[in-house]
């Protein structure tokens, strides 16, 4: 029997790391369509939600600043940010720190309509149940961030 309060050797990990990249991708993909269809009433793209989103938590940002924070690229982000502000969603404002690369801020619109996506989605996610406690939250959130920054090192597109 294993100890589970030991660190696992390297294969072990992996082995284990292998199961939960083996439910985050249906996990991801069920999400996805959940917040596609509850995105309607806004018209928003999962895409620009992201971004939406992104400004929501962290205030306003450059698009490299959150190209990185979602770990997508630069095009990628400009594209679904120039839809926002096509739709009034997001505004963009000098930055004090780079002159050629501005902050990307929330309209009053962009901050209704994320506000109204975030209450829906609280709402789903109220009905995972589950029984599960803060330290099993906790230790899913350490797990997925550690895989993450442990493959900060690969090259993004």
């Amino acid at each position: 029997m294993t100890d589970t309060s030991q660190p696992l050797s390297p294969d072990d990990l992996a082995d284990r790391l292998t199961e939960v990249y083996d439910l985050v991708g249906p996990v991801y993909r069920r999400a996805q369509r959940l917040v596609e269809r509850g995105l309607a009433p806004e018209g928003l793209s999962v895409g620009v939600r992201a971004v939406l989103a992104l400004l929501h938590r962290g205030g306003p940002m450059t698009v490299p600043q959150m190209g990185r924070a979602q770990a997508i690229s630069r095009q990628f982000v400009q594209r679904m940010v120039n839809d926002a502000v096509e739709r009034g969603l997001v505004e963009s404002v000098p930055n004090p720190a780079h002159r050629r690369s501005p902050l990307i801020r929330l309209t009053g619109g962009g901050r209704a309509a994320i506000t109204a996506v975030l209450d829906r989605e609280h709402a789903l996610l109220r009905e995972v149940g589950g029984g599960l406690t803060a330290a099993e939250v906790a230790a899913c959130v350490r797990v997925l961030g550690a895989m993450l920054a442990g493959l900060d090192h690969v090259a993004d597109d």
